[in-house]
């Protein structure tokens, strides 16, 4: 097969493909999400989105149970959901192999925090292979799949955002159809992890553990590329292509495998050169590790928080800066802003009037906390929105109401335990679902709520109102989210509950359900310039020199929030096609 050029993500999932993976599942979340979109397309193998992390860990561990190769993906956020599966699955070992890829994000283009991956793969005691390019992607995804099996455990393969979406040629292979292991026997020792077999099966790890320091030793997952002996990098990842267009005359030691470290090819780079210096993006997990086998490492600048570039890691060095191409500059900012026609604007106008205190969750719906709407005032992880909300309820820290605001991908996520949680312990507060019918800050995937699964089939979706009566609300309306006047009365009833109280704001995404109505335009004779309609966030909307409103016809999608707050009617049917008295 002729060479094609492939993103990261892109190469993993050809990587499992080849591998022979039987079942690829996850949680959508970048930058790790085109994976199991790009698996997917592939045959004789089923794909599926869970509606968590751990699940999907879950949904892998049965699969290898049952003796079939499995990949299963998230982004680092994630990894901590899975956490708890992952690490006692470190105990049990693998039936099939159990490949989990896990995209780091420095810099967090897209993420609450900065994580680094690697020290949950030294915390678990499994082994973890960082590819530098989609070349290595998709090797280091197969040999993941060998090496799970060979020493009987998961395997972690780290990559970050710039492995992950960047591109590179890419010669794929052929499919090895893997034989299935033989049909699972029960073995209480090996898979029921009570303590007094996880005393045991400990034991096996740490044997396990040697194996696979010894493996590091001679793995070609490792390389050293001698140059000049005065100055010798060590480094792993999308840093090794960094260090190589900075400092193209350095001695490398290419890391592929960043747990185990092999040790005695440590020694033996440090011997060869004169000084040794580590980068690495985010942790000095490889620069301690080195430090702690007693060898000197000198410090370089390089920072360990955001993303790298080769720039920095010239500078770092004080070499030339390789040549890039600067940016346009003097360009207007563009912050993030909600979508023209999302749902979400109405309920965060809503809630701004009723002077309340929101806690919020991780989707697009986060954006509600930037002007001009400003109303949300929390946002940590995804599901904490339910919990914060009571917890300040218990704290009574509030002068006004306090409302939780999630979306319908993130309630089936994490946040179904968080509303059993107040109702269980008697709580008052007020919970909105926002229900736009997809995971749409991921790009809009299916999710249990939607009905849609991975391949685009339907599924069953999950009825919100059922859901949250079954777990005890004592009152649960769902409401239109372009009807303003509507969201706010449901609100203010909701807040007024005696007991716990859900509204279900419901209205589909605009970028995947596109309205049919025509935009509008303003009436500058009737309009007042009183700046109603431009506070309610829409990109459509503009101040002219003037300081009056326009409405962009080409942007608006005519969702009809303007109109509903323009007391003056100037707000009117326009566009192309009509004039600015509403008719066509």
């Amino acid at each position: 097969m002729s060479r094609t050029l492939m993103s990261g993500n892109e190469a993993v999932a050809r990587g499992a493909w080849e591998a022979g993976v039987a079942v690829g599942v996850g949680y959508p979340g970048t930058p790790s999400t085109e994976v199991l979109e790009n698996l997917a397309t592939y045959p004789s193998v089923h794909c599926e989105w869970a509606p968590n992390e751990k699940v999907a860990a879950e949904v892998a561990a049965g699969v290898s149970l049952g003796g079939k190769r499995v990949l299963v993906t998230m982004k680092h956020v994630g990894l901590n959901v899975a956490a708890d599966p992952v690490f006692t699955l470190a105990y049990t070992g693998v039936g099939g192999g159990y490949v989990l890829y896990v995209a780091d994000d420095p810099g967090m283009h897209s993420s609450q925090n900065e994580q680094d991956s690697r020290n949950y793969a030294a915390f678990a005691k499994v082994p973890m292979l960082e590819p530098s390019d989609s070349v290595e992607a998709l090797e280091f995804t197969r040999a993941a799949f060998e090496l799970s099996e060979r020493f009987d455990t998961p395997v972690l393969v780290r990559s970050t955002t710039r492995v992950s979406h960047s591109k590179a040629p890419v010669e794929p292979g052929e499919r090895d159809e893997v034989a299935k292991a033989a049909s699972f026997v029960p073995d209480v020792d090996k898979w029921v992890m009570m303590p007094a077999m996880a005393q045991r099966r400990r034991r096996v790890l740490a044997r396990r553990s040697e194996q696979l320091a010894a493996f590091a030793e001679s793995t070609a997952l490792n390389r050293i590329e001698w140059r000049d002996s005065s100055y010798g990098i060590i480094t792993a990842g999308i840093a090794y292509d960094y260090v190589r267009e900075a400092l193209p005359e350095a001695s490398v030691l290419k890391l592929g495998m960043v747990n185990p470290l092999s040790r005695d090819m440590l020694r033996e780079f440090a011997a060869g050169v004169e000084h040794l210096a580590v980068v690495e993006e985010l942790d000095p997990y490889i620069a301690t590790h080195v430090r702690a086998l007693g060898i000197p490492v000198i410090e370089t600048g390089v920072p360990e928080m955001g993303e790298l570039t080769p720039g920095l890691v010239a500078a770092a060095f004080g070499a030339p800066a390789p040549e890039v191409r600067e940016p346009f500059g003097d360009l207007p900012p563009r912050p993030p802003l909600l979508c023209p026609g999302c749902p979400h604007r109405g309920v965060f106008w809503a809630l701004g009037k009723l002077k309340a205190t929101v806690t919020g969750d991780i989707g697009c719906y986060t954006l509600g906390a930037l002007p001009p709407l400003s109303a949300m005032h929390a946002c940590v992880d995804m599901g904490a929105s339910i919990g914060m909300a009571y917890g300040m309820e218990l704290a009574g820290s509030s002068d006004g109401p306090v409302v939780a605001v999630i979306g319908d991908s993130t309630f089936a996520h994490s946040g179904i335990t968080g509303l059993l949680n107040m109702v269980y312990n008697g709580s008052a507060g007020t919970v909105v679902i926002l229900d736009n019918r997809t995971t749409a800050m991921t790009g809009h995937q299916g999710n249990p709520v939607s009905g849609i699964r991975l391949d685009g089939t339907p599924a069953p979706a999950l009825d919100l109102e059922a859901l949250a009566s079954a777990l005890g609300a004592a009152s649960v309306v769902t409401v239109d989210a372009f009807d303003l006047t509507g969201m706010q009365a449901a609100l203010k009833r909701a807040i007024a509950e005696a007991g716990v109280s859900v509204v279900i704001a419901k209205a589909p995404c605009a970028l995947v359900s596109a309205m049919a109505e025509p935009p509008y335009a303003v009436d500058e004779e009737r309009c007042t310039a009183c700046g109603a309609c431009v506070r309610i966030g829409c990109p459509a909307i503009m101040k002219t020199p003037s300081g009056r409103p326009t409405i962009d016809a080409a942007t608006c999608v005519g969702c009809g929030l303007c109109v509903q707050l323009c007391r003056v009617a100037a707000i009117v049917p326009g566009g192309p096609a009509c004039d600015v008295e509403g008719g066509a």
